[in-house]
């Protein structure tokens, strides 16, 4: 039950996302339908000599990494697909695997544009999920657990983002980094023609799409999860609370995306670096300061 139902969640969400996303932009939902269509039944015109194999497995890689990091949010009350004491832990590897995924993706197609896009994706998203792991777990210092269950009951007295102000708004930067969106997608970015997807076409174009869509939904879940409460409330039903949170964050990111100014590529790295990750060992300290009250 518990499988059906975040599975539920990731496909609702998906489709919220898509709709959103036409909806920011000016357009009609209904207008994401047809381009999906296009795409399934346009032909697919391959590079010259790609990795074949890799090319194919890396949206499924992609797709996947979002499903898994998904199974350890709960949904309600003793409703999770998968709740090991590290859950945090388990989220963080998927986190890793996407940079994995990403690269993947630009570097099988056999071609310029998409692996520039490949590698500095690399070099954006390492640090980026630095930034995670120090927010995390201060998330996870008044739960005194790994395991996001646990960090969610933890937050019956108050939710996390009272606690710790700066963790949310530095998560929402990994959110932007792990979809590929706004300022943080250097691995996609139309300076490079669509990087990693440059050359990609048809169904491959709408695989990709489809698990960029999946990734957002599923870091949404998670920082709902971590810092706003995730399936505590009152009155409505748990797994609405985390619903109406995680759509909350999902269009969060969706207005960023479209709001902050995008940066050269050092200076983003010098962002990153100098000023980014000060501030999560910030973060960091104030919510071990927040535990030992």
């Amino acid at each position: 039950m518990a499988a059906a139902a975040s599975l539920a969640v990731l496909l609702l969400g998906m489709v919220f996302a898509a709709a959103a996303e036409r909806l920011l932009q000016g357009g009609s939902p209904l207008a994401t339908a047809c381009d999906s269509a296009r795409l399934l039944l346009q032909q697919r015109v391959p590079t010259e000599r790609p990795d074949a194999l890799n090319l194919a497995l890396a949206p499924l890689l992609y797709f996947a990494l979002a499903a898994i990091g998904l199974s350890v949010v709960p949904l309600a009350p003793e409703l999770v697909v998968a709740s090991p004491d590290a859950g945090i832990v388990l989220w963080g590897a998927c986190e890793a695997l996407t940079v994995v995924a990403v690269f993947l993706h630009g570097w099988s197609a056999n071609a310029p544009l998409p692996l520039i896009g490949a590698y500095r994706y690399v070099a954006v998203g390492l640090p980026a999920m630095l930034l995670s792991m120090f927010v995390l777990i201060g998330a996870a210092l008044p739960a005194e657990s790994l395991s996001l269950p646990a960090i969610v009951e933890s937050q019956r007295d108050g939710w996390n983002l009272l606690r710790q102000p700066l963790g949310l708004p530095l998560f929402l930067l990994l959110g932007l980094t792990l979809s590929l969106r706004g300022p943080f997608d250097y691995g996609d970015s139309t300076d490079l023609a669509g990087g990693t997807q440059a050359e990609a076409s048809g169904r491959a174009r709408l695989g990709w799409r489809v698990a960029k869509l999946a990734m957002l939904v599923s870091f949404s879940a998670v920082a709902a999860s971590s810092f706003l409460g995730g399936y505590l409330g009152p009155l409505l039903p748990p797994p609405l609370w985390l619903l109406l949170k995680s759509a909350a964050v999902l269009l969060l990111v969706l207005v960023l995306e479209r709001t902050l100014a995008r940066t050269p590529p050092a200076r983003m790295m010098t962002l990153l670096w100098v000023v980014l990750m000060p501030l999560a060992f910030v973060d960091l300290l104030v919510a071990g300061l927040g535990a030992l009250r």
